[in-house]
């Protein structure tokens, strides 16, 4: 969903200004760098996604330059050999803080540019221990950076890689005492969201470019201290860019990405406001065409809190007969980075039976 908020603390580090984004600091992007001026004199703006937009592939898997923010971002269930359940997540953000159309070639990178910055952030979830880690570098010097064809996303020594005809991902990561080496089979055509793969965040039209993969087939070794695991499991993959999201107003947001037993999807959220919320999601019958909902299609209600943060829900999409319970594991699921929220496995049970992701933001532990 919509995962870059640590970058308002970012751009100002990492550019070196000082200021303040307020209580409403999402907001505070949409007038930062509005325009750059090129070698031939010309204004380079941010582009910001509309309705109109439509999905390209495989371009679309690459980075966009002229966006100010975008982020790919795996979730996985996943289980042991032993039958024992694990969560995996991992995500890269790249953060302009110069626009730059696609077809100007990159800075170089011996002049040490400033036009990105780029974060990563990794976490394995077993038997009610969570397992983080961020990682930061500067765009343009080879530390970080991502391209279409082949496919590939990088920083550091944490990397996601394709191969020629992009049906086969290995993931590798680590952090202080776990690291992941993982195959993904690509098994579905990617899901465009909202609008043809344009998914509005608010009422007055605030929004994104989004697209996902939800038939993933995963394998390797997941380890843990001593422990190395063999797992495999099914993933959610999302790929979302845009140029300004939030309205001034909007507190956080609750997002949830499903499998459920009878092979169909499902990925809902809510953002939320003083006012109450917009909600939207994404049906994906199994064998059909997804079916986008709006706020009065689908409901969110929580039904219990620990330590201030929501981690069992009521998920209702009446259309299709699916009243749902969410619960997370026993466990703290928050990942303590420069923005912490909330990202857990879900067990769901009521109308259908399943396995998913969730992820929160915006609550105090």
């Amino acid at each position: 969903m919509i995962r870059y908020p640590a970058f308002v603390l970012m751009l100002f580090l990492s550019a070196g200004c000082s200021g303040e984004t307020g209580d409403t600091g999402f907001a505070g992007l949409a007038g930062l760098g509005n325009s750059r001026v090129d070698a031939t004199g010309a204004d380079t703006h941010y582009l910001q996604p509309g309705p109109g937009d439509r999905l390209s592939f495989p371009e679309d898997f690459g980075p966009h330059p002229q966006h100010r923010v975008e982020w790919w971002y795996l979730t996985a269930n996943l289980q042991t050999a032993a039958g024992e359940p694990l969560g995996l997540q991992w995500t890269q953000f790249r953060q302009a803080l110069e626009p730059r159309k696609a077809t100007e070639p990159a800075p170089v990178a011996t002049e040490w540019p400033l036009q990105a910055a780029w974060m990563a952030h990794g976490a394995v979830s077993w038997k009610g221990r969570h397992y983080f880690a961020e990682k930061l570098a500067r765009g343009d010097v080879g530390h970080a950076g991502a391209t279409a064809a082949p496919f590939q996303v990088w920083l550091d020594n944490w990397r996601l890689r394709a191969n020629a005809d992009n049906s086969r991902w290995q993931l590798q990561a680590s952090g202080e005492g776990w690291s992941y080496d993982l195959s993904l089979s690509i098994e579905g055509a990617p899901v465009a969201h909202g609008d043809n793969g344009f998914s509005a965040k608010s009422a007055s039209g605030e929004g994104s470019m989004y697209f996902s993969l939800v038939d993933i087939a995963i394998t390797g070794e997941v380890t843990l201290g001593d422990d190395v695991l063999e797992v495999k499991g099914k993933g959610w993959f999302d790929r979302e860019w845009s140029s300004q999201l939030l309205k001034t107003g909007q507190k956080g947001w609750d997002w949830f990405a499903l499998h459920l037993d009878t092979g169909d999807k499902l990925m809902a959220f809510r953002l939320r406001d003083d006012s109450g919320s917009f909600r939207s999601g994404t049906w994906i019958p199994e064998g059909g065409h997804p079916v986008p909902l709006n706020s009065g299609e689908l409901s969110l209600q929580e039904l219990e809190r620990r330590k201030g943060v929501p981690v069992r829900w009521h998920l209702k999409v009446p259309a299709y007969q699916v009243s749902l319970e969410l619960g997370a594991p026993a466990g703290n699921y928050l990942n303590r980075g420069l923005y912490p929220y909330w990202e857990s496995p879900v067990s769901v049970s009521g109308s259908h039976d399943g396995v998913g992701y969730m992820e929160l933001t915006g609550y105090s532990e």
